[in-house]
């Protein structure tokens, strides 16, 4: 899979570098390219951004940088992805559906937003993380490019873990444990200790009922 991030500030997303997504990069399982939208401006001053038309508080980024960002890149199996409060709450489902993607394209918004016609020329989805605002598309777009990462096959190596984590089977995790059997006076569960596979299947699945009973009552619906 490609994924191709378009930002004001390329210098956020060095975590890309590290820990599971970094091996699946040096493998070439992903190929992860992040772009910096300055570098498309025309204005001597490589400025992005400019007051909104009809007033109001803030900047807006301006479309000709953002254009030519994104056709630098894109291709006809591309799909472009622009962060956005406003947008399709991000979940498990979509993430799933975007991993079939050979082509991601994440535009990431910032200040007041972008210019509209960017919208209406380039952008296929408009995604959200959640009912709140950021400063700025970047950690959306890394929280994303992280979660679709995983359905990537060979970058976890386990599709149990895919299987069996929150979300999958509509349910929240359940506890996981490991050594020592026994912490600060509290203990593992003799179920886990026992061997017997199907006692040890029974009881997680009531533990992530349980939790999500507790938690998430509004997605117990669809289980």
């Amino acid at each position: 899979m490609r994924i191709d991030v378009l930002t004001l500030f390329p210098e956020m997303f060095g975590a890309f570098n590290e820990s599971i997504i970094g091996r699946a990069r040096e493998s070439g399982l992903l190929e992860i390219n992040v772009i910096n939208i300055r570098d498309f401006s025309k204005d001597k001053h490589k400025k992005c951004d400019d007051a909104p038309f009809g007033g109001g508080a803030g900047m807006v980024m301006t479309p000709q940088p953002l254009f030519d960002a994104i056709e630098s890149v894109k291709t006809k199996d591309s799909l472009v992805i622009l962060t956005s409060p406003r947008g399709q709450t991000f979940n498990q489902e979509m993430c799933k559906e975007l991993s079939n993607f050979k082509h991601l394209i994440f535009v990431c918004g910032h200040y007041e937003g972008i210019d509209e016609r960017i919208i209406e020329l380039c952008i296929d989805r408009e995604i959200s993380i959640g009912d709140f605002v950021l400063t700025g598309g970047e950690i959306p777009a890394m929280a994303m490019v992280d979660a679709i990462s995983r359905y990537v096959d060979g970058v976890l190596g386990n599709n149990q873990s895919l299987e069996e984590e929150s979300f999958s089977s509509g349910l929240l995790e359940y506890p996981q444990y490991t050594r020592p059997a026994e912490f600060k006076g509290l203990k593992v569960p003799e179920v886990l200790l026992s061997g017997n596979h199907a006692e040890i299947a029974k009881f997680r699945k009531a533990e992530a009922e349980k939790i999500t009973k507790a938690r998430r009552p509004d997605i117990i619906g669809e289980t």
